[in-house]
């Protein structure tokens, strides 16, 4: 099993899975632990069996959402920790993001193409792990995640450190005019985050392309995150798909990336 570390902070693990060291076969090989994505069952668990033992954690402790696109986050609570599995499941429908202050226990998301990005307040040892699509770009599902962290456990901005982890690139990340407009009705600085391109199936033509990584970056920046607190992994899922899951390049029915933080 390979996984991605991030050197965030010496008290917790965060790390992204990469597509090497799994169970999974074909355009879910080989790491997925992803159940909404059309993967062979018996593939998932060997993967997120797996997964625990890297992580030296029981199969209860590892959280994963099913993420809708929308900003709903849940905060992992020792309710949580200890409903029964369907209850657990009904929490964690409809969420794009999970935070907690438990020890020893793993929360994260899925992407492929689109924004992981995780939070980590070592002062009151609390983190969160936060899927960011375009949709939840628009709607700033980091900054609302922040926010709660800083309701439910008094997180602190210039205390706050950040992964933005592997997604799709700003010269990869070709949109119609509609999501343009989508980001410019939401007060996005559009000549921060937008550049046109060649079309990729046109080139005579140009498209719009956004920086998502960037606009995630910017939604930290906004609300006291230092600059400095704030990890870019500098990956794109697009360029790089033979070691991290893309969409756009194998199709929805494929693996997908867990970037988690424990």
């Amino acid at each position: 099993m390979k996984l991605h570390y991030y050197n965030i902070a010496d008290d917790v693990i965060a790390f992204s899975t990469t597509r090497h060291g799994g169970a999974s076969k074909g355009n879910h090989g080989e790491l997925n632990i992803n159940p909404y994505c059309g993967d062979n069952a018996a593939a998932i668990t060997a993967n997120r069996e797996a997964l625990c033992k890297t992580l030296n954690i029981e199969d209860c402790h590892l959280f994963l959402p099913h993420q809708v696109h929308d900003i709903e986050c849940l905060d992992v609570t020792e309710d949580v920790l200890h409903a029964s599995p369907k209850q657990r499941q009904q929490l964690l429908e409809g969420k794009d993001a999970l935070m907690t202050s438990l020890p020893h226990v793993c929360i994260g998301v899925s992407t492929a193409d689109c924004i992981p990005v995780l939070l980590y307040d070592p002062r009151h040892h609390a983190k969160a792990a936060i899927h960011a699509g375009w949709r939840g770009t628009v709607s700033r599902i980091v900054k609302e995640t922040f926010r709660k962290m800083q309701r439910r456990y008094g997180t602190l901005p210039e205390d706050t450190l950040a992964v933005i982890g592997p997604g799709i690139t700003l010269k990869n990340f070709e949109v119609g005019q509609e999501v343009y407009d989508d980001f410019a009705a939401h007060g996005f600085d559009m000549r921060l985050i937008a550049q046109k391109f060649p079309c990729k199936n046109n080139p005579t033509q140009e498209k719009w392309h956004i920086n998502l990584p960037l606009c995630n970056q910017l939604q930290l920046e906004s609300v006291g995150v230092p600059r400095g607190n704030i990890q870019q992994s500098g990956i794109c899922t697009y360029d790089d798909v033979a070691d991290f899951f893309s969409a756009r390049r194998l199709g929805i029915n494929s693996g997908r990336i867990y970037t988690g933080i424990i």
